[in-house]
């Protein structure tokens, strides 16, 4: 998997602090819950955890794309996630 590469990758050289890993560690917690969703489906305590990490890394990925477009590009296209 390509993407579980770039996430050991992010994690072992970045800073905890930087809006990248916690992107990707936002991004592990929501594919994670995700797949607890399908089997769960009326778990409304995860649902609300979910949606509550999706909130928090929509505004870092707005605050991303405000501050620095190359980083956010790259770091979309690596994760595989919107547009």
């Amino acid at each position: 998997m390509v993407k579980n590469a770039f996430i050991s990758v992010i994690s072992q050289k970045e800073n905890r602090g930087s809006v990248e890993f916690q992107v990707v560690s936002f991004t592990n917690k929501i594919r994670r819950l995700t797949s607890h969703l399908e089997f769960h489906r009326k778990d409304f305590l995860s649902q609300r955890g979910l949606r509550k990490i999706l909130g928090k890394r929509q505004r870092l990925l707005s605050y991303l794309s405000k501050k620095n477009k190359v980083r956010y590009k790259e770091l979309i296209s690596q994760l595989d996630i919107r547009e």
